[in-house]
């Protein structure tokens, strides 16, 4: 069994066709997926969606690109976080994180949010989703300031140097169709040195569509292509990434399993 780390089945592109993008995953073997939350305007859609879907589960977060106009110029708060953490279909906080690559400084909202779900977690013992870009220098200093223990830096594309930072804190190291692109060498290397058991797998769908679906929209049946890219690039069979994954799937957002 497959498992997608990371999606987004909520937003419309794919929310508009879920019956076919389910009948694909379960053609393509993919038993489980984590619905990614970006915002609370629309977490209540989100959650209502996972719900009616065993194989489902959800997480609580406002991502950091995502504007404070965006959710009626209120930031998340502790309270926030922690109340809807509750609900029994909720196994992390996040996305969270930080993103220079669109904004220019001063950003300290952004740290200051990264901060907030790093509390979050710690105080819920949920994992953290952590999205970096453009940041993975102080990315790793908040989380190890904030001791953050577990979690997950999704859709990996920075060097094997941070990984193995990101790692030293208890992180997973999840890669998406990124790793299946041609002029992503440096993350395939990354793709051959970690460790098997902390690895993860996604498709952050409806985006990055992997070789040879690029340029489409993505969804979680797609994951295994990226499976087979990591099998290739490491030499194993595609069934030792698949279960790998799957099983530290459920090591990490162990809500998933009860």
């Amino acid at each position: 069994m497959y498992v997608d780390s990371h999606c987004h089945l909520n937003l419309p592109d794919l929310a508009a066709q879920l019956p076919d993008v389910l009948a694909r995953m379960r053609a393509a073997g993919v038993g489980h997926a984590l619905v990614v939350a970006v915002n609370l305007r629309d977490w209540p859609g989100l959650i209502s969606l996972v719900e009616q879907y065993p194989h489902l589960r959800a997480s609580v977060g406002v991502h950091p690109d995502n504007d404070p106009d965006d959710d009626d110029g209120r930031e998340p708060s502790l309270d926030d976080l922690l109340r809807r953490a509750q609900h029994p279909k909720v196994v992390a906080i996040g996305e969270t994180g930080l993103d220079y690559s669109r904004q220019a400084e001063p950003l300290e909202w952004q740290r200051d949010r990264f901060r907030l779900h790093i509390q979050a977690s710690c105080d819920t013992g949920l994992p953290l989703i952590v999205h970096t870009r453009a940041a993975a220098d102080d990315t790793i200093r908040i989380l190890g300031e904030g001791h953050a223990t577990r979690g997950v830096m999704h859709c990996f594309t920075e060097s094997w140097e941070v990984a193995q930072a990101a790692m030293n804190l208890g992180f997973y190291i999840s890669f998406s169709g990124i790793v299946t692109f041609k002029s992503a060498a440096s993350l395939q290397d990354v793709a051959r040195k970690v460790p098997l058991d902390r690895m993860l797998i996604e498709t952050d769908s409806p985006y990055l569509s992997p070789v040879p679906y690029r340029g489409k929209m993505n969804d979680p049946s797609r994951v295994i292509h990226t499976a087979e890219k990591i099998a290739e690039l490491r030499g194993v069979p595609v069934a030792t990434i698949e279960r790998a994954t799957a099983d530290n799937y459920f090591t990490l957002f162990d809500k998933a399993a009860a």
